[in-house]
């Protein structure tokens, strides 16, 4: 019973906080972590009925872990790597352009040029791309966060939609502009929410 507790000497049930049985008048001290299943009555054995209380133990509310600053550090990383992976073959061609304009005579430096910008501009659109779709897929978060087991929720724990991971990606601009103070207060926020988490209302759970 929520509020309740029954007395270790009578047995009767006393309100929570009481310090004195309301029945017997002996000190209360309800042994916490137990609740009561079942009271039954047995035969008299003195002046006081003696009642017999099963006790069944409570479990525990597991705490949720979340991924705190220097592990995420990592899985950026991870993730940075593969996108450098993905996106290198881009600067390879421009480059053996570039090289076999400079073997002919023709002028490569604008291929080079070129090359330098076509890679940036594909590493920022797959960087979103890639975080919007896997932190929204069943997966709920990118490779770098899979392989430490991590998930990006909203604050109830759900899959987000592609539109808040897009605003999530966006709002990580945001904290590395502030000399990136927005990354850091990961490690001293309750919950170990960054400020793009703050922004887009997310969360960043460890199974």
């Amino acid at each position: 019973m929520n509020g309740t507790f029954f007395c270790n000497k009578c047995g009767a049930q006393n309100a929570a906080g009481a310090q004195f049985c309301s029945r017997c008048g002996a000190p209360t001290n309800p042994t916490p972590g137990v609740v009561p299943t079942a009271v039954s009555s047995s035969p008299s054995l003195g002046p006081y009925p003696a009642p017999a209380t099963s006790y069944q133990a409570v479990a525990p509310v597991v705490g949720v872990g979340y991924g705190g600053f220097w592990i995420r550090v990592v899985a950026f990383l991870i993730d940075a790597i593969i996108l450098r992976v993905v996106v290198s073959p881009i600067r390879m061609i421009f480059g053996g352009l570039g090289l076999a304009g400079m073997i002919t005579g023709i002028p490569h430096f604008g291929l080079a040029l070129l090359g330098g910008g076509v890679t940036i501009i594909a590493l920022l659109f797959g960087s979103w791309l890639y975080e919007a779709f896997m932190e929204s897929s069943s997966y709920q978060a990118t490779l770098g966060k899979m392989i430490f087991g991590m998930k990006v929720t909203d604050l109830n724990g759900n899959r987000i939609s592609f539109e808040r991971a897009t605003g999530r990606h966006f709002a990580k601009w945001l904290s590395s502009m502030i000399l990136c103070i927005g990354y850091i207060i990961v490690g001293f926020t309750e919950r170990k929410q960054g400020l793009h988490d703050l922004l887009a209302g997310t969360l960043v759970r460890r199974t």
